[in-house]
């Protein structure tokens, strides 16, 4: 059995590297698409959890706080009984933005003085905290409007806002968007892979030999999937080192904890990849059928817009999705030295994911050569 894995495994790679437009929409493509793709992105913002942590019980501080929670944008309010709970609630993304009101905001306004209002924004999502930024100068400004006109002042705004960014302090986009494209490249290199395989073996004709060899389905699903991980593993690893040497994105989670999750989740993919191959004449039609599903798995993925905004049972659709896990440890682990538990919170999916998919690909593989 080993020597017929081996056999198949040393076949499957030197396929996929002896034909040069393979070798180039696998290995050059990807990093390429990488750097491209990093500086070219958007997002909307809606439905956003804020957590209020208002040290002060007077008029003004429980105004400025209903005009926040009474504001469409937000939509889940949580309520902060401490400090060591702001922290909390940014890294486990129970909160997009904390608003933290001080003891003496409304002595402040009622002695003519400026008080600070502080808003925590999760810096993972750059393009979003600086939209809630924004919304949030706007409420301020139409509070500060009221104040002054109940009551005259010496220029002094009555309040003012000052924002603390966890993670992403500059709010760039090229550290908030790379690691989900990191995610989503990696998923189409291993489609691609995966899904070229039984398709051109029919194209090459070569099909026809599997049907004969003494290669169980079990044999020819496990050569095909291990050659797919390699190469995606491989593209991986570049595209890692472009965006931490290059692009300068941090890494401050483990590379071990990372990769062994991107095996699950190249896992998944390559079983999606293995059931669509199969079912492709032409390496035309596995090209069409990658695109059929990357394109909602992506948009449901939660890189392009928070899976929070869909609707519920949209929602529950996206756990079935392993992008959507994928990105979610991919942007722990870059950006924040994510617990392990967090990570495996993400990995069980996946690997129920991946036995569902490569058992799939398996009883296609039976019912072609049966």
């Amino acid at each position: 059995m080993w020597t017929r894995l081996y056999a198949l495994i040393k076949k499957e790679l030197w396929a996929n590297i002896q034909d040069q437009q393979t070798r180039f929409l696998l290995l050059v493509a990807p990093p390429f698409l990488l750097l491209i793709y990093a500086f070219a992105l958007t997002q909307e913002v809606k439905n956003v959890s804020l957590a209020v942590f208002n040290q002060d019980q007077g008029i003004e501080s429980r105004e400025l706080v209903s005009r926040f929670v009474g504001a469409p944008t937000f939509t889940k309010v949580t309520y902060l009984e401490s400090d060591s709970d702001i922290g909390e609630v940014i890294e486990n993304q129970a909160a997009l933005m904390v608003l933290h009101i001080q003891p003496d905001f409304s002595k402040r306004i009622a002695r003519g003085e400026t008080a600070n209002v502080q808003i925590i924004l999760d810096g993972r999502r750059s393009n979003v905290s600086q939209i809630l930024v924004g919304y949030a100068g706007e409420i301020v400004a139409t509070f500060n409007a009221e104040v002054e006109a109940r009551t005259p002042r010496n220029g002094n705004p009555p309040s003012e806002i000052v924002s603390r960014t966890y993670f992403n302090p500059n709010f760039d986009t090229i550290w908030s968007g790379t690691p989900g494209l990191f995610a989503g490249l990696i998923a189409t290199v291993g489609f691609m892979v995966s899904a070229f395989s039984v398709a051109r073996e029919r194209e090459l004709g070569s099909f026809e030999q599997l049907l004969v060899s003494p290669l169980r389905p079990f044999e020819i699903l496990v050569g095909k999937t291990i050659p797919a991980l390699i190469i995606a593993m491989t593209s991986a690893l570049v595209m890692l080192m472009l965006s931490i040497l290059v692009l300068g994105v941090p890494f401050e989670g483990s590379v071990l904890l990372l990769f062994a999750a991107m095996t699950l989740y190249l896992a998944a993919i390559i079983g999606i990849g293995l059931f669509i191959s199969s079912l492709a004449s032409t390496q035309q039609q596995a090209i069409i059928g990658i695109f059929m599903y990357m394109v909602p798995a992506v948009l449901l993925s939660g890189y392009a817009t928070p899976v929070e905004n869909m609707p519920d049972w949209l929602q529950i659709v996206a756990q079935t999705n392993p992008v959507t896990h994928f990105i979610a440890i991919c942007r722990g682990v870059f950006l924040k030295a994510v617990p392990a538990g967090d990570v495996v919170g993400h990995m069980w999916p996946m690997l129920a994911i991946a036995f569902v998919t490569l058992s799939a690909g398996a009883w296609m593989f039976r019912r072609k050569l049966s």
